[in-house]
């Protein structure tokens, strides 16, 4: 997928999102549900970001817990992508999706 030193970021597509809530399972300190029943991402001092395409970088530390909420993801609506150079590295524009 990406190098161990490579840094990430993630966003949700609230347009895609069903409110499932599987990604703030497995992912609790990256994404969280907001009021309207849709998913945003969080930054590690916990402010929701509820733009439309906010990102927040990636903790190496819930990188794992991110990628299992990509691929349970029933939205297909988590997007992960390198900083260096915005390729998609996991999500539904990924090239090996």
């Amino acid at each position: 997928m990406t190098g161990q030193d490579e840094t990430l970021e993630v966003w949700i597509d609230q347009d895609l999102c069903t409110g499932d809530g599987i990604c703030s399972q497995y992912a609790p300190d990256v994404f969280e549900l907001d009021i309207d029943g849709l998913a945003y991402v969080r930054t590690t001092d916990g402010e929701l970001l509820q733009e439309a395409g906010a990102t927040v970088l990636v903790p190496t530390i819930a990188l794992r817990d991110v990628t299992d909420s990509v691929k349970e993801c029933p939205g297909e609506c988590i997007h992960v992508r390198r900083t260096s150079d915005g390729v998609e590295v996991l999500g539904p524009d990924a090239a090996d999706a």
